[in-house]
């Protein structure tokens, strides 16, 4: 059975169980660390290949952007799936994250023929970028579905340290 949060119909994002495996795995702090650091080569790639667009100038630098940022998001997907076996028994689709896991598929689909696009010169370059801009376009749709998760981790956190200082009579009163 799933846990509700109070005074919601929606189960919670984590069972104590698994809030606790997150909090004690290292997979966690990897994730932390690597998200940002794939947003930061995300804008720094989407400058130069929007330069290289706009101006035709740039495009080795905005080609080796591109996949410094496909390789940040190959290992945040990898050490994210190994989070999610830590966490919630399951390499991808656990229950929490099920949407934004079947969305990085997309991302990652779009990603990965950016550099088939690359290697074997199967699009134009100009066509290349665009299809990196597709690409980063899904990536910032995906980074949001996270970023709401998180949020809603936080409130759920916030939500259970209340109940829990307020004592069982409030939790008994909201039941």
């Amino acid at each position: 059975m799933q846990q509700q949060t109070a005074g919601e119909d929606r189960p919670a994002l984590y069972t104590e169980e698994e809030r606790r495996r997150r909090d004690q795995t290292p997979w966690t702090l990897v994730q932390g660390v690597l998200a940002p650091l794939q947003f930061v080569a995300f804008l720094v790639s989407l400058f130069l290949v929007l330069r290289f667009l706009q101006t035709g100038e740039g495009e080795s630098a905005a080609a080796i952007s591109v996949v410094i940022k496909t390789l940040f998001l190959y290992t945040i997907m990898v050490t994210g799936a190994i989070w999610e076996k830590v966490v919630f028994g399951r390499y991808l689709f656990a229950r929490p994250f099920f949407w934004e896991d079947v969305f990085s598929m997309l991302v990652i689909a779009l990603h990965t023929g950016y550099l088939v696009a690359l290697f074997t010169g199967w699009l134009t370059v100009r066509e290349q970028m665009l299809l990196a801009l597709a690409a980063y376009a899904t990536y910032v749709i995906n980074a949001g579905q996270f970023i709401w998760k998180l949020r809603m981790a936080r409130l759920q956190g916030e939500r259970d340290r209340a109940a829990r200082s307020s004592g069982p009579d409030v939790m008994e009163a909201a039941a």
